[in-house]
C-alpha cells in the first residue's frame, strides 16, 4: 500500500466518491487542482484530504479511495521546481531559502499555497501569501543544525514563513520549538498532542 504523507499533493480520475462537495469544486477544476493529503486516521485504502479553491474561504474535507488516484505529487519533488515568473514575496523567499535547506541534508519541500501553484500552474498566489514549508527531520536537531534552522528562519522576512518539522510521527510548528516554550503542538494522524518530546512519541 502506498505511504500517503501530509502535504502530498494527489489527482484522482473522476470526483472523489460518496463526498457532497461545495458547488466551486466542480469536475473541471478537479481535473486541474490537486487534493492535499491531510493528518487524519481512516479506513484501510482510504486517504484523507483536504480541497482548495482560488478564494482562501474555498476549503474542503473528506477522503477518497485510494485506488482512485492517478497522480502523486511530494513537496520534495516540488523543492527545485521551476518558480513562475510572477512577484511574489513568498516565491521570491523560497528562491532564497532554498540554498539553505538544501545544506541541511534534510528532505524539504514547499507546501500550501506555494506548492500547490508550483504543482498545478493554478494562480492561487497573492502578492501577501505565506511561504509553507516542510522539513523532514527524524530525531532533534543537534547545536550546528539549530543554528541552521534559525539562519533559515531568519532569512524571510519579506513574507510569514510557516515552518513545518516533520518528525516522521507528526508535524509542528518550528517557530514553536524555537521560541522554547518547552512544549509543541504535534499534529498526527490520530489528533493533536501536546509533548515536550515530539520526537520521542510512540
Amino acid at each position: 500500500m502506498e505511504a500517503w504523507r501530509a502535504h502530498d499533493l494527489l489527482w484522482l480520475d473522476g470526483l472523489p466518491d460518496g463526498a457532497s462537495l461545495p458547488a466551486w469544486a466542480d469536475s473541471a477544476w478537479l481535473q486541474a487542482a490537486p487534493l492535499v493529503v491531510r493528518r487524519a486516521s481512516t479506513a484501510l485504502g482510504r486517504i484523507p484530504v483536504g480541497m482548495r479553491g482560488m478564494l482562501r474561504s474555498e476549503r474542503h474535507a473528506c477522503e477518497v479511495d485510494a485506488a482512485a488516484v492517478v497522480r502523486r505529487v511530494t513537496p520534495e519533488m516540488l523543492a527545485h521546481a521551476p518558480v513562475p515568473d510572477f512577484s511574489c514575496a513568498a516565491l521570491d523567499a523560497l528562491r532564497q531559502v532554498a540554498p539553505l535547506l538544501d545544506a541541511t541534508g534534510w528532505p524539504w519541500g514547499p507546501t500550501g499555497g506555494v506548492g500547490f501553484a508550483l504543482a498545478s500552474g493554478l494562480p492561487v498566489l497573492r502578492a501577501d501569501s505565506d511561504l509553507d514549508l516542510v522539513l523532514r527531520i527524524g530525531a532533534p536537531p543537534d547545536l550546528a543544525q539549530a543554528d541552521a534552522l534559525r539562519a533559515i528562519a531568519a532569512t524571510v522576512t519579506a513574507c510569514r514563513l510557516d515552518l513545518q518539522i516533520d518528525t516522521g510521527r507528526g508535524g509542528f510548528a518550528y517557530a514553536e520549538w524555537a521560541a522554547g516554550r518547552g512544549r509543541v503542538l504535534l499534529k498526527t494522524d490520530h489528533g493533536p498532542v501536546l509533548t515536550a518530546t515530539p520526537w520521542e512519541l510512540a
